[in-house]
């Protein structure tokens, strides 16, 4: 017996360039009596972020019997593709054509579809839309020569989801250090440079879900930023302060002082003394910043280790 069909959940959004093609396309989805959320408008990388980070979330979750998909659009769908896709599950697509969706669909089992709002008018991408929410994975397309894929390409693109979801895999750079210990024991541990944030050194212990010891040398900051997984953090030596800016929240942390962070709250943090601490996120690491060195040194300003 074939499985029951799951309800469809869609999540849109779009930059200025493709807000007027994203409402068409959401008038046109919620016409079909298909459950919509509509983000609206903003920056085509914040945008593409936060769809890929709830596709991704739903995607890891199983989300109870509902398939949760994206549609972005910005002024070339590309943009917001590129953001979408730095989350694990999503398979965000730019399409142009019919075609391009059934192709995306059937080879790629896409979750996220990013449109043109400069080249693609609405007409084109309701057709768009409705080849890519009604073209199964591995159905015959275009580029199966519009019949079923022989069995050696179908077992393939079988075999192609689960691999897929292991990337990025333990072994890949998911961040400094891109490997992940056993055992690591303090003496000789050897830490790398966090580029991004000056003054700071991680060695990560292990991956999926991310766990890391971290230090920071005195004067540091760690401008505002956010990831897509909450972290537990234990201070194991030095002090800091963190703000968290979402909740308007600040907390002065010595050692063995413990703070959670949930997903997605904006957080800065300034470092009063060198400081080691263990972060443990709830899923793999990434990192999000909403802020330069600049603005934090001048929102920090007058801070002291009290």
């Amino acid at each position: 017996m074939a499985s029951e069909k799951k309800a469809m959940k869609i999540i849109t959004g779009a930059d200025d360039f493709g807000c007027k093609l994203k409402d068409a396309v959401v008038a046109h989805l919620r016409s079909k009596g298909i459950d919509v959320e509509d983000l609206g408008t903003g920056k085509y990388y914040s945008v593409g972020e936060e769809i890929g980070r709830r596709v991704s979330l739903a995607h890891s979750s199983g989300n109870d019997g509902t398939e949760t998909r994206g549609i972005l659009a910005c002024g070339t769908g590309v943009g917001v593709s590129i953001f979408a896709n730095k989350f694990p599950g999503v398979y965000a697509a730019t399409c142009g054509t019919i075609d391009e969706a059934v192709n995306c669909r059937s080879i790629n089992d896409s979750n996220v579809l990013s449109l043109s709002g400069m080249f693609t008018p609405p007409e084109l991408a309701q057709g768009i839309v409705d080849a890519w929410l009604d073209t199964p994975f591995k159905s015959p397309c275009r580029a199966s020569g519009g019949v079923a894929w022989p069995g050696e390409i179908d077992t393939f693109l079988s075999n192609s989801l689960s691999e897929m979801s292991k990337i990025p895999g333990a072994s890949s750079a998911g961040g400094p250090g891109g490997s992940c210990a056993i055992c690591s024991l303090r003496e000789g541990r050897e830490f790398e440079p966090v580029a991004i944030m000056p003054g700071g050194s991680m060695k990560i212990v292990r991956q999926s879900p991310t766990a890391a010891i971290v230090r920071f040398a005195a004067g540091s900051l760690e401008p505002a930023h956010h990831h897509t997984f909450g972290h537990d953090l234990v201070v194991l030596s030095g002090r800091k302060k963190v703000w968290n800016l979402s909740k308007k929240e600040s907390y002065e942390l010595g050692p063995g002082d413990y703070l959670y962070t949930p997903a997605p709250d904006v957080h800065r943090v300034q470092y009063f003394t060198d400081t080691e601490f263990f972060i443990r996120w709830d899923g793999d690491w990434d990192i999000f910043i909403d802020e330069d060195l600049a603005a934090a040194a001048a929102a920090t300003k007058g801070s002291s280790d009290p």
